[in-house]
């Protein structure tokens, strides 16, 4: 196996890595917006705001480790950020 070809492999693998966790917190906030209909709750709001950060500095350290382009580290964590935004509008509606 070439240099080329395991770059290649662990760029992949930390993309797949990458995903998986953005995954696990859109999973979160889906979960978050079926539940809407029950009182709003800070702690969980504190939870995906600490997931968020941990996952932007996981994109951060892949995006540094030449793992990642910058591209597509932003990309994965503007989506989460425009997830979470909705999340938060609608809990705010809801409490109005």
């Amino acid at each position: 196996m070439t240099s080329s070809e395991l770059q290649e492999q662990l760029n992949m693998k930390a993309v797949s890595l990458l995903q998986e966790d953005a995954d696990k917190i859109q999973k979160l906030i889906e979960v978050q917006m079926e539940n809407l209909a029950t009182r709003y709750c800070p702690l969980y709001e504190e939870v995906l705001d600490t997931q968020m950060y941990g996952f932007s500095k996981e994109v951060d350290f892949a995006v540094r480790a030449g793992l990642l382009p910058e591209a597509t580290g932003k990309q994965l964590v503007s989506q989460l950020e425009r997830n979470l935004a909705i999340l938060y509008e609608a809990l705010n509606s809801k409490e109005a």
